[in-house]
Order: structure tokens, then sequence, then C-alpha cells
């Protein structure tokens, strides 16, 4: 079982070594499902709200613009039809849902390869505790300081924590979520994860 050490939130070690579970930290990647998982994501966030009309929208065409027959042109129903300029549009995009999902396991797989290749890949941190008495976010500031991490961090706790929240939102590239929130494209996103003890045990009830 991989064994990471454990950090105060001040970047120093405690000490401690915490091991992790094999079945979760510890599986082999599956770059398939993870690619699947971050699409399914991705797609969900669309929103699909694209539009153009057909000839049954266009305002107009009401009228027959000539008689069936004898006039030598062509018979027409409708200037609105999509051969007329100003006419309708064919096959055009409408409204629609791009959601689409994956089964219960395939979504666990990808979020425990993802957090695999964390692991492997020495960007996981582990924290006895992250708490700040205030939302300020120069307390954050301080803590990827405290690391020197100037990249993209993702700060994940065990339950949403207001002021850990608020404390992050506002640095780009910054991001902190509960346990309950965990996904995969977030997990790839960010370079460097800040995960407490308290979370890890919760991550590892649902997913092990």
């Amino acid at each position: 079982m991989p064994k990471v050490a454990v950090y105060t939130i001040a970047g120093k070690q405690t000490g401690e070594e915490l091991e992790l579970n094999e079945s979760v930290f510890g599986v082999e990647v599956n770059e398939a499902v993870v690619h699947q998982a971050v699409v399914m994501q991705l797609a969900s966030q669309r929103l699909g709200t694209h539009a153009t009309k057909t000839r049954g929208f266009v305002r107009g065409g009401g009228r027959k613009p000539w008689k069936q027959k004898g006039t030598g042109r062509a018979r027409s129903g409708s200037t609105r039809s999509p051969i007329w300029v100003g006419g309708g549009t064919v096959f055009g995009p409408s409204p629609r849902s791009y959601a689409f999902r994956m089964p219960r396991k395939q979504r666990r797989l990808a979020i425990r390869c993802a957090l695999s290749s964390k692991v492997q890949s020495g960007e996981l941190v582990i924290v006895d505790s992250i708490a700040f008495e205030q939302a300020k976010t120069k307390n954050v500031v301080q803590m990827l300081n405290d690391f020197s991490v100037d990249k993209k961090a993702l700060i994940i706790t065990a339950e949403a924590i207001e002021n850990v929240e608020k404390s992050s939102r506002n640095i780009p590239g910054v991001k902190a979520i509960s346990s309950r929130g965990l996904n995969v494209y977030d997990i790839l996103n960010h370079n460097k994860l800040f995960i407490t003890k308290d979370a890890v045990t919760r991550i590892e009830e649902v997913l092990a």
C-alpha cells in the first residue's frame, strides 16, 4: 500500500505517515475510462441553447406565391421554403442536452485512476487539517507559499468549509471542494492536490 507523509498547513512534516488504501490510491490507470469521465462531465456543462429557424418558424410565407399551373415557373407553395432567400434552415441545430451517463462503477473507477495518477506523480499532499478563523485570501496564499506551489491547486476537505472555499475562490487556478464534490476533471485540471486526513478517510469509505 502507498505511504505518504502528513504535513501541517504550514508545510512542515508532522512525522506521521498515512497508509493509503491501494484499491483507491494505487490502481492501474485506465486512460480510456478517465477520458470518458472527463468528456461526460464537460458535455453536461454545455448549455445546448443553440437554435435556428426551420420553415415553420420563419414569419410570413402563408400565401402561395403564384398559382400552381400556367405560369411557366416551378411550382412553389411558400416564400419561406429553404431554397428561397429569407427561407428557413434545413437540419439546423436545435436546443438539446449533451449530457450522458456512465455506469456508477466506471465513474468511481475513473476517480480512483485520477487519484492514483496524482500519487504516482507525487502531486498529492496529505494535510492533517485545513481550517481558517476568517475567510481571507491571504490564508490560502500563505499556505501555497509554504508548500512552494505556484500552479493550479485543488483543496479537498471532508465537509464543505465556508472559510476555506471563500479564501480560495479569488485566486486564479485554486479551488476548494468537499469530498462529496470530488470529480475527475478537477483532479486532473490541477497540478497539486491538498487532501485532509478526514477527507482521505471519507473518500476511501466510498470508493474502496
